[in-house]
């Protein structure tokens, strides 16, 4: 196939990094919830919270305001202030902050060249007296090391707070990220595959660890005006389940174009020089809330970013997730060593993501493909 047959009738449109949908159905019930008057948390938090939980296979499902604030509040729940908590270097900035937030002290470790997530071996090496938690990130959709972080939890005795900020609809061994124990973080931030605008998840198979998050989700309060402990407003609102309540709906079919356009992208640049494709753990199912590549400057001929301009200047947006990694970010610069962990600086010089939304066409996934081609061609086969 030729790079002008597979431009197709999208040549002349930009496409985005991202596409955010929100049904009639789902401005319908916005609609009808404004109408009531009863906007705040109420009866379609506690439907959004049941349907997440039977959607991922947990017990339950703790509806917050952020992603952040998610990831917060199980910290605030699972640790004490000045225990140490194992966290990738190469992430986005809340995984570190949320320990930071309760109190602990985030553990920087370094992360595998493949898939980005944490290195179980490097972070086994930085436990210490204080260490209590690990904080592993199933990065852009893909499932992280499961069995290995279970494995040095078990030894340590660690409570895990999965980020799974980007998992929605990632699996493993068949079963949801989800349903994974101690718990599990999600964001509705606006580009997520589920979104809300704003707003996140935990999920947990403990009834007391529920019943403390909820607790902590609105002010300590365990009746009207009579609070036993310091909490937060982290609240959803019932404007926001009813957006929530129909993205879940459609999850599976969402994630089932995404890994629809990742397995054409694979297909098609998997014999470029120097550039690194998604990595797919055994066992798992990636939900591809990014498709992220690394480019190899010296392999490939080009940087990174002269690969980002190409597709730029042709109309297809990229984005770098992420481009500084934790241990470099200036508030962490007097919490504790700052050497150097060479794979997470190499991710943050190399990788890109590219478009791979479900509301591109076929024809707009060849586009990328082609574009990507044309800036490094593939190894002669002579």
């Amino acid at each position: 196939m030729s790079d002008d047959q597979t431009a197709g009738k999208s040549a002349n449109r930009n496409l985005g990094i991202a596409h955010i949908d929100v049904s009639e159905a789902e401005i319908a019930r916005v609609v009808a919830v404004l109408r009531s008057g009863k906007l705040r948390q109420g009866s379609l938090c506690r439907e959004f919270e049941e349907k997440f939980a039977s959607a991922v296979g947990a017990e339950y499902a703790i509806a917050v305001s952020s992603g952040t604030a998610a990831l917060h509040l199980a910290w605030v729940a699972l640790i004490e202030p000045g225990d140490e908590v194992l966290v990738p270097a190469f992430t986005f900035f809340a995984t570190a902050s949320s320990v930071l937030m309760a109190g602990g002290r985030p553990v920087f470790c370094d992360v595998e060249l493949d898939g980005g997530s944490i290195d179980v071996a490097d972070a086994r090496r930085r436990v210490g007296p204080r260490t209590t938690g690990i904080a592993p990130v199933h990065l852009y959709g893909g499932v992280c090391d499961v069995d290995g972080v279970k494995q040095l939890a078990k030894e340590h005795g660690l409570k895990i707070v999965w980020d799974a900020a980007q998992a929605h609809g990632a699996q493993f061994r068949g079963l949801d990220v989800g349903s994974l124990n101690d718990t599990a973080c999600y964001s509705f931030y606006a580009t997520k595959t589920i979104t809300t605008g704003e707003g996140g998840m935990i999920t947990t198979n403990s009834e007391p660890l529920a019943a403390r998050l909820r607790l902590l989700r609105s002010h300590g309060e365990t009746s009207r005006y009579v609070h036993s402990q310091l909490g937060y407003n982290y609240r959803l609102t019932d404007i926001q389940a009813a957006i929530g309540i129909g993205q879940l709906d459609q999850l599976s079919e969402n994630v089932r174009a995404r890994r629809r356009n990742a397995g054409v992208l694979n297909n098609r640049l998997a014999q470029l020089p120097g550039l690194t494709l998604p990595f797919e753990r055994e066992g798992s199912a990636h939900s591809y809330h990014q498709y992220t590549i690394q480019v190899d400057p010296g392999l490939a001929g080009h940087s990174r970013d002269e690969l980002a301009e190409s597709l730029a200047a042709l109309g297809i947006e990229t984005a770098i997730h992420y481009p500084r990694p934790m241990h470099r970010q200036p508030i962490f610069a007097d919490k504790g060593p700052t050497e150097s962990l060479p794979v997470s600086e190499q991710l943050a010089e190399r990788v890109l993501s590219l478009p791979i939304h479900p509301w591109l066409t076929s024809e707009d996934v060849q586009r990328i493909a082609s574009a990507v081609y044309r800036f490094i061609p593939a190894r002669s086969t002579a």
